[in-house]
Parts: structure tokens; sequence; C-alpha cells
């Protein structure tokens, strides 16, 4: 493949690969989008049903809709959505993006914006004050997001887990198997709403790295990303993200930004 862009056949090629991805997409009249399906309330199944729901899936089912495609969604854990990306078995990851990934490929604008928090046990919510106090803890999360990257910042052993549900990470802070769980605030909030004999908690005064969500989608499919921004824009003007947002995050509009005073992390990005 050439990447060198120059006055001639390589420039023309890159921009009718450009141009293929949505041109595939809409020959094909479907948007294969990954998801993990055990992320409440992103992704994930109702108690009792079979049917795939949570904001994210919602959101890509409506952007889907406004473009006229059926959308089916692919099973994948974290780890597993980029290589997916890549290699062509899924078109939409709904992800954050850090690092090397901002680099590999590209991704619409926000429709989620959040920041991170700790769960912790609640007879030890005293002994997590900053995030300095994760050296020489033991932190549970996926290999490669940016929460296992912060706990390996400041010093914690993580834990890591494949494709399972909140339940697992919280249930395993409570029994002594890890000390904490860093992850987004709204998905843990709600989780421990979800699961409320568990003697484990957010700690409440540690607000740090500012996150969104995106659909990333290949580097150069720039057409696929501008079909999927005007459906998000015209998601945001006519009410539909703050409606869906209402409906899965217990009446929190997590389209907007947050105002609270959060801790940036250097060198994670």
């Amino acid at each position: 493949m050439c990447f060198i862009f120059v006055l001639g056949g390589c420039g023309q090629t890159s921009n009718n690969a450009k141009d293929d991805t949505w041109d595939q997409i809409k020959e094909e009249g479907k948007l294969v989008v990954g998801t993990p399906g055990t992320l409440y309330p992103s992704s994930y199944y109702p108690e009792n049903s079979d049917e795939l729901t949570g904001y994210d899936v919602e959101i890509m089912k409506e952007v889907g809709n406004r473009l006229d495609l059926n959308v089916q969604f692919e099973e994948l854990g974290f780890d597993e959505m980029f290589a997916a990306l890549q290699s062509g078995r899924i078109d939409v990851a709904p992800a954050g993006l850090r690092g090397n990934t901002k680099k590999k490929f590209s991704y619409s604008k926000p429709y989620k914006y959040s920041y991170a928090t700790m769960v912790v046990r609640e007879d030890e919510v005293d002994d997590f004050t900053s995030l300095e106090d994760l050296d020489g803890k033991i932190a549970g999360g996926a290999a490669t997001t940016v929460y296992s990257d912060i706990a390996r910042k400041f010093g914690a052993e993580v834990k890591t887990y494949g494709n399972v549900t909140n339940d697992v990470y919280l249930r395993d802070v409570e029994n002594g198997r890890t000390d904490v769980v860093i992850n987004d605030y709204y998905l843990q909030m709600l989780a421990l709403k979800a699961l409320p004999d568990l003697d484990v908690t957010i700690q409440p005064d540690l607000k740090f790295y500012r996150s969104n969500q995106h659909a990333v989608i290949e580097k150069n499919a720039d057409r696929l990303k501008e079909k999927i921004n005007g459906s998000l824009t015209d998601m945001k003007q006519d009410g539909t993200l703050t409606k869906l947002s209402e409906e899965f995050f217990a009446g929190e509009d997590v389209s907007e930004k947050p105002e609270e005073n959060i801790r940036t992390i250097e060198d994670i990005d």
C-alpha cells in the first residue's frame, strides 16, 4: 500500500480509497459496529432479554437509520475492537481515543463526555485520597485501556480481564482480589446503583482524566466520517442525544461537557 502523497498515482489511489469505504457500505446497505455487549449502560442485554441495547448501541442504530443502513453488531472485547477495525471485520468501534490510537484511526465528533473515578471498598475510601495512593495496589481492568495505563503510571499492578460484565470487576474489589477499579464515572455510578448489595463505593473526591466517546473508523474513510458526523450533529440539535443519554444515564446528559474540576494526567495520551 502506498502512503506517500505525490502528484500522480499514489495521491489518486489514496483519494479513491477514501471514497471506497462509504461506497461499499452504502452498496451493501449495512454498517458493522463492534461493541462489547457486557458494559452497562453503554452496550448490554437487559435481564431476561436477548436484544442488545445501551447508549452506544442506540446511538449507532439511530445513525444507521438516518443513513438508511442496517446496523449489525459484532460483540468484541475492548482489546479486540481496534484490531477488528484494522482488519475490516467491522466498520465502526464506539470508543475513546488516546496516544497512538489517535494516529492510526479517524474518529467522529464526541457524543459523550465524561471523566474517570475510582471504585474502592467502602471502609477504604480514606486510603485513596489521591492518584498517588494507587502505588502498590491491585487494580482491575482490561489490558490496553487508558484506565489501566493510569493505574500502572501511579504504581498499581493491573489484574486484567477479558470481555466480562461490570459486576465481575466490582465483586473482585469487594472480596479483596483487587483493591480498585478505575473507569468512567457514569458507568461506575450506574453499575453501583444496579448492584446495591456490594460493599464498594466511588471515591467522591477524585475526579480525573477527561474523556470523550467517538465513533472510531479507519484512517482514510473521510466520507463515512462526514456522514456519521452529520447524523450526530442532527441528533444533537434535535435533542436525540440528550433523550438517549437521560434514558440510559439516570437523567444525566452525557452529551454535554462536565463542568467539574477534573485533574489532568500527563504522559498518558
